[in-house]
């Protein structure tokens, strides 16, 4: 039976994977973006989560164990003060992984890790609401209007073009 064998264990004992996840939560922390492998992003994003989750509630307990956690005590400083502001009113969610593509020398592959920025919001999953795109043939209609209007304004930037070759004749002639 495998009853609670939960997780990636990353090849490592469970000393070692705790020190790694520290590392790489206190260099996420620092740098906001960090690049490492597939299942080692996978491993760190709970951990930052809940990381960031103690740092929005902010009393002394919370501090106290994030510090607990994060190696660095101006890394904390930093969550606790700057980064927590940013997702106030965001419920979870504040970490993108994004797949970078495979590591030369191993073949692993390659992700980026990101603290998402405090302006981007969730996309809406439904259609967008606003004015309707036209179909049939009053589609066509308005393709058709747009490239008669186009080539409209392309012959008088080319007249305009012509006059001002006229002028620098003109000139250079007087001049």
């Amino acid at each position: 039976m495998r009853h609670r064998y939960g997780g990636n264990p990353l090849g490592r004992n469970p000393g070692h994977r705790k020190a790694l996840l520290r590392n790489l939560a206190t260099s996420l922390f620092k740098h906001e973006q960090i690049e490492t492998t597939d299942a080692k992003a996978k491993a760190l994003r709970p951990v930052a989560e809940k990381l960031i989750t103690l740092a929005k509630r902010g009393d002394l307990h919370a501090r106290r164990q994030a510090l607990s956690y994060i190696n660095e005590k101006s890394v904390v400083h930093r969550l606790f003060d700057e980064v927590k502001d940013r997702y106030l009113d965001r419920q979870g969610g504040y970490i993108r992984i994004v797949k970078k593509g495979c590591r030369k020398g191993d073949g692993a592959s390659v992700s980026i890790v990101q603290l998402l920025p405090s302006d981007e919001k969730k996309k809406s999953r439904g259609k967008k609401a606003g004015k309707p795109k036209p179909s049939g043939k009053a589609r066509i209609k308005q393709k058709t209007a747009g490239t008669a209007e186009s080539a409209e304004s392309d012959s008088a930037r080319q007249e305009d073009k012509a006059d001002g070759a006229v002028e620098e004749a003109t000139d250079k002639e007087n001049g």
